[in-house]
C-alpha cells in the first residue's frame, strides 16, 4: 500500500491529506472532519451528538484506517459493565497464572455508540483511560496505545432508556460536535461512490502511529503568545460571570481552548496561533461544559448562544506574529 512518510513533507500538507483520504467516505463534512483531527493531534476526545445514520462509524473507521491504528466499537447499553471496556484477568489452567485479556478500550481509535445508554457506573470507567490514558484491572495498572482516542455518541431525540452525562464526564471531552445531514447533492454523491464499491475499502494510510504521535508534539510546540492566552482567559472568566450560566467553563477548558487554537494553527500552517484559531473552537470546545441557570433554561436559552455572545463581547487582541 502506498504511503506517505510525515518524516518527508511539511505538517500541514500529510494533515490535508488525512482530510482527503476521510472525505472519500463521508462527503460534504469537511470542517467536523477539521475538528476531529484537531482533537486527535490535542490527544483530546470528542462527543458526538447526532441522530442514527449520518455515517458516526464510517467517519471513525476511516479515520483510523489514515493513521495505521486499530479501531474498536462499544455499542453501550444499560447491562455494559466496566470489565466490558477495560479487560478481564482470566485464569489459564496450563500456565497456572492469571492473563489479562484487554478490552476494546485498549485501540487506538474507540468508538463508543450512543454513551448515555449506559449506566452511570459503567460510564465512570471511561473516565481513567480518557485523563490518565491508562486502565487498572485487578490492581495492576495498562497503559493504553498512543495515538488514544475516543469518539462517543449520544442520540439528541430518543431519551428513553438513557442515562445524564454527569458534568465530570462531559468535561473530559474536548469538543461536542454535530454530523448533521448531508446536503441533497452530496448525498447523491454519496449514492454514487456507494454504487461500484465499498468506500472505505478506497481509504489509504497516511502517517503510522509513530509519525501522528510526532505531529502531536509539533501541535504542543505551536507558539501561543501572551495576548492570546489572556484572550482566552477573558473568554473563559466571561462564560463564568454569564448570568444565565450557573456552571462556568473549568481550568480544564481553559487548557483544552489553548491545545485546540495550536492544533488548529498547525492544520493551517502556521506556527503560532491567531484569534481565529480560538474564536473557531470556542464554541465546539465550551458550550457543552456550561451548566445554565435553571430560570435560564426554562426561558429556552442555550449554552452555544451564550458562548456565542461572549466571543462577540470579549475584545480581540491586536494581531502579533511570532518571531520564527
Amino acid at each position: 500500500m502506498p504511503m506517505a512518510s510525515y518524516l518527508s513533507d511539511q505538517p500541514q500538507a500529510v494533515l490535508e491529506r488525512i482530510v482527503y483520504q476521510v472525505e472519500k467516505v463521508i462527503v460534504g463534512k469537511r470542517e467536523v472532519i477539521r475538528k476531529l483531527l484537531v482533537a486527535l493531534l490535542c490527544g483530546g476526545h470528542v462527543l458526538l451528538e447526532d441522530v442514527p445514520g449520518v455515517g458516526k462509524t464510517m467517519l471513525v473507521r476511516a479515520l483510523a484506517r489514515t493513521i495505521d491504528g486499530s479501531f474498536k466499537r462499544i455499542q453501550c447499553t444499560a447491562d455494559l459493565l466496566p470489565s466490558d471496556l477495560t479487560g478481564v484477568s482470566i485464569y489459564n489452567q496450563h500456565t497456572g497464572a492469571f492473563e489479562f485479556r484487554p478490552g476494546p478500550l485498549m485501540a487506538h481509535i474507540v468508538l463508543a455508540d450512543e454513551l448515555n445508554r449506559t449506566s452511570p457506573r459503567t460510564q465512570a470507567a471511561m473516565l481513567e483511560a480518557m485523563e490518565e490514558r491508562k486502565v487498572t484491572v485487578d490492581g495492576t495498572t495498562y497503559p493504553l496505545p498512543e495515538p488514544f482516542f475516543i469518539l462517543a455518541t449520544q442520540n439528541p431525540v430518543d431519551f428513553e432508556g438513557t442515562f445524564q452525562l454527569p458534568e465530570a464526564q462531559l468535561d473530559r471531552f474536548l469538543l461536542k460536535l454535530r454530523l448533521g445531514y448531508p446536503q441533497p447533492q452530496e448525498e447523491i454523491e454519496m449514492l454514487n461512490r456507494m454504487e461500484d464499491a465499498f468506500p472505505l475499502a478506497q481509504v489509504r494510510t497516511v502517517v503510522l502511529q509513530e509519525e501522528f504521535t510526532a505531529l502531536q508534539k509539533e501541535a504542543r510546540a505551536i507558539h501561543v503568545d501572551d495576548a492570546i492566552k489572556q484572550y482566552i482567559v477573558q473568554l473563559i472568566t466571561a462564560t463564568r460571570q454569564h448570568p444565565d450560566v450557573a456552571l462556568g467553563a473549568s481550568p480544564r477548558a481553559t487548557v483544552a481552548l489553548m491545545r485546540a487554537a495550536q492544533a488548529q494553527a498547525l492544520l493551517q500552517g502556521r506556527s503560532y496561533v491567531i484569534p481565529d484559531d480560538v474564536k473557531e473552537l470556542a464554541l465546539p470546545v465550551l458550550a457543552h461544559r456550561l451548566m445554565l441557570q435553571t430560570a435560564a433554561a426554562m426561558a429556552g436559552r442555550d449554552a452555544e448562544a451564550i458562548v456565542t455572545a461572549v466571543v462577540g463581547l470579549v475584545p480581540i487582541p491586536a494581531r502579533r506574529h511570532a518571531a520564527g
